[in-house]
C-alpha cells in the first residue's frame, strides 16, 4: 500500500475514537463538490448532465469549509466536474491543508500544468493531485471521449511530480476492460512515479449517455480477479486491500455509503455519491432521517444491484479492519506482502 504512515495513523486513530464512542454511522472522506462543470464530455459520466443554469453554480469557499466542519471527516475528496475549474480552488485547498485534513484533488489533469504554473498550491503532506486515468493512451482517450487526454495527464503528472507534490491515479473500469492493458498501465503508472493507485468498477448513473458497458458483479469479479492475481511488488495502491479482494470476489461486504458523504450545490446528497433521491439541509438530517435499509445490495434495491463502487465499499473495507482482530491481522498481512 501507498498511503503515507501520518494518514494511516489518522485515519486509523479517528476509526478508533468512532468505535469507542459507540457511533455506528460517521463519515470517513467527505465528496465535495464545489461545481458540476467540466471541460470534458465523457459518456460514462452523469454528472455533467444537468442544464446550464446548473452547470454554471458553484458553492462558495465557506459553504465548503462549513460542510467540512459539520461533517469533521479525517479525509476530504474535491471531485466535480473538474475542480481545477473552480475559480477559488487555490483558497479552499489552503484552507483544507491548514484543518489538517487529508485532501484528494479529483482532476482529469488538462489544466494541471497551467495551475501549478499559476502558483494556486503548495506542495503537503496533506494534499495530493489523484489523476483521473482510465488506463493508456487509447483507453482513456477512448473512455473521456477526445483524443490527446492522456497526453496532457501524463505531462501534468510529470511537472506535479518535479514540484513536489503528493500524485495519485484513479481508474474506473467498464465492461471490455482488458486486464492485461491494465497490468501494463499500472507499470507505467509506477515508472512515472505515482504514489498510488486506486481502482473502481464503473457504476451505472441514470443520466450517462452511454449504459451499455457497465460491469454487472461476477463480470466485475472476474475481471478484477484477472487483474490484481499475483500482482507485482512495485505496484501500490491508494486503498484497502481488503477492498481490493471485494472486487475479485474473495469478500462479501454490504455497502456503508454514509462513509464517503457527498455535499454539492442541493446540499447533502441521498443516498450516496452515485445516486440522487433527494437532499438534506445538514449532515445531521442526513444521517438521521435517510432509509439506509432501502440501499445496498441484501435491500433488494435494483439501484444498488451490481455496485462495487469504491465510495461505498472502500469505507465497508476499512470498518472490517478495525470491526475484529481477524480483519485488522487480514489488512496487515495484505499490506505487508502485496498480495490480496
Amino acid at each position: 500500500m501507498s498511503v503515507p504512515l501520518s494518514q494511516m495513523w489518522a485515519i486509523a486513530s479517528y476509526v478508533i475514537r468512532q468505535k469507542l464512542a459507540g457511533r455506528e454511522r460517521y463519515p470517513l472522506v467527505l465528496m465535495l463538490e464545489p461545481l458540476f462543470r467540466c471541460n470534458l464530455a465523457c459518456a460514462g459520466c452523469g454528472k455533467i448532465q444537468y442544464p446550464a443554469q446548473i452547470l454554471r453554480k458553484h458553492l462558495t469557499v465557506e459553504q465548503c469549509l462549513a460542510a467540512v466542519d459539520e461533517c469533521d471527516p479525517p479525509v476530504v475528496s474535491i471531485p466535480g466536474g473538474e475542480p481545477l475549474m473552480y475559480p477559488e480552488i487555490g483558497p479552499l485547498v489552503k484552507a483544507l491543508v491548514a484543518r489538517k485534513k487529508y485532501v484528494y484533488l479529483c482532476t482529469n489533469a488538462i489544466l494541471l500544468k497551467q495551475k501549478l504554473e499559476a502558483g494556486l498550491f503548495e506542495p503537503s503532506k496533506y494534499f495530493s493531485f489523484s489523476v483521473h486515468l482510465d488506463g493508456l493512451r487509447a483507453e482513456h482517450d477512448e473512455a473521456v471521449c477526445r483524443d490527446g487526454v492522456y497526453v496532457d495527464a501524463v505531462e501534468g503528472i510529470k511537472e506535479a511530480l518535479r514540484r513536489g507534490f503528493r500524485v495519485t491515479t484513479n481508474s474506473t473500469l467498464f465492461d471490455g476492460a482488458d486486464a492485461l492493458r491494465m497490468r501494463e498501465f499500472f507499470d507505467t503508472m509506477m515508472d512515472l512515479g505515482v504514489e498510488g493507485m486506486m481502482i473502481s468498477p464503473g457504476y451505472s448513473y441514470s443520466k450517462a449517455p452511454d449504459q451499455e458497458h457497465f460491469l454487472r458483479t461476477q463480470r466485475a469479479h472476474d475481471l478484477f480477479s484477472t487483474l490484481l492475481s499475483n500482482p507485482k511488488r512495485r505496484w501500490k495502491f491508494n486503498q484497502s486491500p481488503l477492498f481490493l479482494q471485494f472486487l475479485m470476489g474473495k469478500r462479501d461486504f454490504e455497502c456503508t455509503p454514509w462513509g464517503n458523504p457527498t455535499y454539492n450545490v442541493f446540499g447533502w446528497q441521498r443516498p450516496c455519491y452515485l445516486m440522487q433521491e433527494g437532499y438534506a439541509a445538514s449532515f445531521k438530517e442526513l444521517l438521521e432521517t435517510t432509509r439506509w435499509e432501502n440501499y445496498g445490495r441484501s435491500s433488494g434495491n435494483e439501484k444498488c444491484r451490481d455496485c462495487m463502487v469504491h465510495c461505498g465499499y472502500e469505507p465497508s473495507a476499512v470498518h472490517h479492519t478495525f470491526a475484529s482482530w481477524r480483519g485488522f491481522r487480514d489488512t496487515v498481512q495484505a499490506t505487508v506482502t502485496g498480495r490480496f
